[in-house]
């Protein structure tokens, strides 16, 4: 697949197929791409909880809100659809720069990005409450977690469609129930000069 092809395949997936699981080689892959991170300064304030276990999977996907532009009994993924791991991203409140989101924006690039190349899709979820995330996974006082990212093997198709400058940007589901993603055109976005 080439660059372009696995940034179109790399949208986000909110159904999942909960009876494949993703392999620890897989995971261990995924997790490696977090060292290729840029960030700013090299401060690498970032830290990274790998929930595994089934039961915590599941005691996070309780404990997070799904498709805020759809009502709730349509995006949230049903039992069979969950997804089968999270990888919870926590920032050190002590050490973190300006270029906070740039930062978790760069590596949750290169943990989806790898993960699209095994055909894993996933999900990135700001929808988290810190209290309730340190209590399922237990971590030191001096960090937070505002985003955990989702993963499996996708139940549903999602793609692009290219719409118009003041067109609603809302995804939505088609009749057969996968995500269509409008996104601006090029020149829509950019001002060339």
């Amino acid at each position: 697949m080439t660059l372009e092809n696995l940034l179109e395949w790399r949208r986000t997936y909110r159904k999942f197929d909960e009876n494949k699981l993703i392999s620890k080689e897989d995971i261990e892959d995924i997790l490696n791409s977090i060292k290729f991170a840029s960030c700013a300064n090299n401060r690498q304030y970032l830290r990274f909880i790998s929930v595994e276990s089934k039961d915590k999977v599941l005691e996070i996907f309780e404990n997070t809100k799904w498709a805020a532009s759809l009502p709730n009994n349509i995006g949230r993924p049903k039992e069979g659809e969950r997804p089968v791991y999270f990888i919870a991203i926590l920032s050190d409140e002590e050490k973190k720069l300006r270029f906070n989101g740039i930062d978790e924006g760069l590596v949750i690039s290169n943990l989806t990005l790898l993960a699209a190349e095994k055909g894993i899709g996933s999900c990135i979820i700001g929808s988290v409450n810190d209290k309730k995330m340190r209590e399922i996974l237990n971590y030191e006082d001096n960090y937070s977690c505002d985003l955990v990212v989702a993963f499996g093997y996708p139940k549903v198709k999602s793609s692009i469609k290219e719409i118009n400058a003041g067109e609603d940007q809302a995804y939505y589901l088609d009749e057969d129930g996968n995500y269509i993603v409008p996104k601006y055109k090029i020149k829509d976005l950019v001002r060339r000069i």
